[in-house]
């Protein structure tokens, strides 16, 4: 579950929670089955404080 403010418009909610979802290392199960050829997430990882997404 993602918990935001509220004070948003639906599609910038939707927008985070998939920048949100996307900001996970890659499972070591896939590191393990593809001999850690995929070692990274093909999109970087971002902290929040380091690297700001585009305006919404």
């Amino acid at each position: 579950m993602i918990i935001m403010a509220r004070n948003k418009n639906l599609s910038v909610k939707l927008r985070r929670g998939k920048n949100l979802k996307q900001n996970k290392s890659v499972p070591n199960w896939v590191m393990i089955k593809t001999r850690r050829k995929v070692s990274t997430n093909p999109t970087s990882r971002r902290s929040w404080r380091n690297n700001k997404l585009k305006r919404d």
